[in-house]
């Protein structure tokens, strides 16, 4: 393109994008002096299509409690004989999540539930407590620092960076503490008061007997 031709486009684009600029903000300013919405706002479209149903599946576990957890993680890793501020990285997640304990019934079989010949009690083998998946709070768990190596944070300019092992350990930890914790106690004490209500309003006393 000739020289004083390609000037001449220049300064034709600059004009034209100053003169956006200015329109920009002279609206801006009409907008907030007489008290109107901004012309130049941002809108957001969703054209997300709607959720769709894929199936229904029937479950046979009573979820009797749920235990609410949190967990600080301080991860490092460091390299062997490099300075960390050269290679390495040290991460702070805070983590929060659920558990629920549930009991199964789909296991029980005809000779687990034993009524007796008057009708008026009955004798339940019941099944023992288990534990779900951890769930974590995705608006509760975030990193809330990180210092990473000159190599790393390179590194993260040409990829992206991946969570996915720091999600696996905040799970297995919340895992563990609700293994410890007394959620599943708490579960079987719920599963026969809920069950001893229910055949009280028949007019049954109700005996447990937990399951070998």
């Amino acid at each position: 393109m000739n020289p004083l031709l390609r000037a001449i486009v220049w300064i034709v684009a600059l004009l034209i994008a100053g003169a956006v600029a200015v329109a920009a903000f002279v609206g801006l300013g009409i907008a907030g002096l007489f008290g109107l919405s901004n012309p130049f706002a941002s809108e957001t479209v969703d054209r997300s299509q709607p959720a769709l149903l894929k199936s229904i599946e029937d479950i046979s576990e009573y979820h009797a409690a749920v235990g609410n957890f949190e967990v600080v993680l301080d991860v490092e890793n460091d390299v062997r004989f490099i300075p960390s501020f050269i290679a390495g990285d040290r991460s702070l997640f805070v983590a929060a999540g659920t558990v629920d304990a549930y009991v199964d019934f789909s296991g029980l079989a005809d000779g687990d539930l034993t009524v007796s010949e008057d009708g008026t009690s009955v004798e339940v083998r019941l099944p023992g407590a288990e534990l779900g998946e951890p769930n974590l709070d995705q608006e509760k768990t975030y990193l809330y620092d990180q210092n990473r190596g000159l190599v790393d944070r390179v590194s993260d300019a040409f990829s992206s960076s991946d969570q996915g092992e720091i999600y696996l350990l905040a799970e297995d930890k919340i895992a563990a503490a609700a293994a410890e914790s007394e959620l599943l106690e708490q579960a079987a004490t719920n599963t026969r008061t809920m069950l001893t209500g229910l055949f009280g309003s028949l007019d049954m006393t109700v005996t447990f007997v937990d399951l070998p």
